[in-house]
């Protein structure tokens, strides 16, 4: 991820670099995990 300046303007679609995607797929499957640990815990008092 670089840092962008408020005063840049870009496009979010097309300045959207491939290790950003990567690293927010990386989150998302991280919490998807994380939500269904906790779900697992819960439901059958693990």
């Amino acid at each position: 991820m670089r840092w962008r300046s408020v005063t840049e303007t870009t496009n979010t679609v097309l300045d959207t670099a491939p290790e950003d995607t990567f690293y927010t797929v990386g989150w998302t499957i991280s919490g998807l995990a994380t939500l269904a640990a906790i779900v697992a815990v819960w439901m059958f008092g693990i």
